[in-house]
């Protein structure tokens, strides 16, 4: 006890000294109790008998589960043949903490979504090229364009500024995707999102815009007036731009910027066109479909371009479709399954951009419940394209664009809820949820501004059936924002193994080409 005693006094000694003589501040020893407070001592919570616990308990089960990871390592063989076909999956705004609360949903933190499966795994920088922290617009242009790009810019090089009509105007500043690569290719491409495919994501397949909310005439005149008349919307370039006119397949919500009021009483339009009606006089084999029931009817055999818009906006979250018995909208599997069975018409192959659209949106209202079970949609339409595939012609890819500020933490037993509370309270002695944000709008609903205390979060979770509530935020914003941290990609078929590694975003684009012999760039073929 003397000599820690005497150790102690002389670390003091030495660090008063080191302040007087150099001006530092000094640092303040380590308490004895800082680390309970860091790892503290939690009453036992046995795991529920039907995970498997007895199993775990033993050091066998985890040496044999490393050994069986080391084998299937060393049976994989490396895939080097030409890609016919590409799949590119994104979970928009599905960050590493998302994963890991949707496996809990999903039933257990030992699960793995689909994906996770897959043999190779990456991790991309998502900055873009004036944020640390980007938007879905300027992360569109880097994973399928493989150029970075400034914030709110869709498919335009760094010299586009957010809202410069006259730069977006310089077709020399425009930038095409991996889409249009693989078209110029002889292959067809096509897009499917629950958001609005004039949404940031899916538009990078096929726009240009100095502006992610230049999604029809009417707000892009309000921005860029006389300059206007030589800008296209968003709308119009998917149905008449040089890339948007050829894809085969374009499935998701947003009819109401196609449409002027006159044709349909939720249009955004104000140039008197239908857009839709222009692209089915385009040919008798452009099919268009509104609702789920047209959908699971086209005939690839007989459709040549396919157009579905299922919502005036965004498609409804999952479970509210579950919870509307007049639902009309597809899910996300099935969405991705008609795209393939029409894309797979193509003798030479196809490129197929799918979103999970709605992570993202649901993070941002911090509806975190909702978030995780969108998560596993997207797993379950990245299955069905796997089994739809072959491993040995068609790479998927699943990645996303940003994360979130969304958190997982609280030391919570094994098997517990993962929308409950931490297992430990706050020095306030109130709970405190495993699930959380930093910032977003949930703010006052977990903090009382006029006691200046927080909420008991407890009191908040009666109704457990409550898909739509909302998850802590520790600071007040009206929508809760992206997180800057790389986000995962996992791989699989050919040249898969060469998404590993940590790599600039703008770089996956450049994969894909490479594995299809696609593009201007080195390609597996040369």
């Amino acid at each position: 006890m003397r000599t820690i005693q005497f150790l102690a006094s002389l670390w003091l000694l030495l660090h008063l000294a080191a302040c007087v003589l150099g001006g530092a501040v000094p640092v303040q020893p380590v308490d004895d109790d800082d680390e309970e407070a860091m790892h503290p001592h939690l009453q036992s919570n046995p795991r529920t008998s039907e995970r498997g616990s007895k199993a775990e308990n033993t050091q066998d089960y985890w040496l044999s589960a490393s050994k069986e990871h080391i084998l299937e390592k060393l049976n994989f063989v490396r895939n080097t043949k030409r890609a016919k076909n590409i799949i590119l999956f994104l979970g928009d705004g599905m960050g590493l903490a998302t994963l890991a609360a949707a496996r809990s949903y999903l039933g257990g933190e030992e699960k793995k979504l689909y994906f996770e499966k897959f043999p190779f795994t990456g991790l991309s920088k998502t900055y873009c090229v004036d944020k640390i922290v980007p938007d879905s617009a300027s992360t569109s242009t880097s994973y399928l364009c493989g150029v970075k790009a400034n914030y709110g810019t869709i498919g335009v090089s760094a010299n586009v500024k957010r809202g410069d009509c006259q730069a977006m105007a310089d077709k020399s500043n425009h930038v095409f995707s991996v889409g249009k690569w693989a078209m110029d290719a002889g292959k067809a491409a096509g897009l499917v999102t629950t958001t609005r495919v004039t949404h940031a994501s899916p538009s990078g397949v096929y726009a240009h815009t100095a502006d992610r909310e230049w999604e029809n005439n009417a707000v892009l005149e309000e921005a860029c007036g006389d300059l206007a008349k030589d800008l296209d919307d968003i709308a119009v370039q998917l149905i008449h731009g040089e890339v948007g006119s050829k894809l085969k397949v374009m499935l998701g919500g947003g009819r109401r910027n196609f449409m002027d009021l006159e044709f349909y009483k939720n249009g955004r339009r104000t140039d008197g066109r239908n857009l839709v009606d222009e692209f089915e006089a385009m040919s008798d084999r452009n099919v268009y479909v509104k609702n789920r029931k047209k959908l699971l009817k086209v005939d690839p055999a007989t459709t040549d371009r396919l157009l579905g818009l299922f919502a005036k906006s965004h498609l409804h979250y999952h479970e509210e479709q579950l919870a509307d018995p007049e639902n009309t909208e597809p899910t996300l599997e099935e969405m991705t399954q008609k795209a393939i069975e029409v894309l797979q018409t193509e003798e030479n192959g196809y490129f197929l951009f799918v979103e999970g659209g709605k992570i993202d949106i649901s993070h941002h209202d911090t509806m975190a419940r909702i978030a995780l079970d969108e998560t596993a949609e997207l797993s379950k339409a990245v299955k069905l394209a796997r089994k739809m595939t072959s491993e040995e012609d068609t790479l998927i890819v699943v990645t996303s664009d940003h994360s979130h500020t969304f958190s997982l933490g609280g030391y919570q037993p094994r098997g517990s809820d993962i929308f409950g509370k931490a297992e430990s309270s706050g020095t306030d002695d109130k709970p405190y949820l495993a699930l959380s944000y930093a910032n977003g709008k949930s703010f006052e609903t977990y903090y009382d501004v006029m006691a200046h205390q927080r909420v008991d979060p407890t009191s908040l979770l009666a109704d457990n059936a409550d898909v739509a509530q909302l998850f802590p935020a520790t600071a007040p914003l009206e929508s809760e924002t992206h997180g800057g941290e790389d986000v995962g990609v996992f791989a699989s078929g050919p040249w898969a193994h060469i998404f590993t590694g940590v790599y600039e975003q703008n770089a996956i684009p450049h994969m894909l080409a490479f594995a299809a012999c696609v593009g201007d760039g080195q390609t597996a073929c040369d």
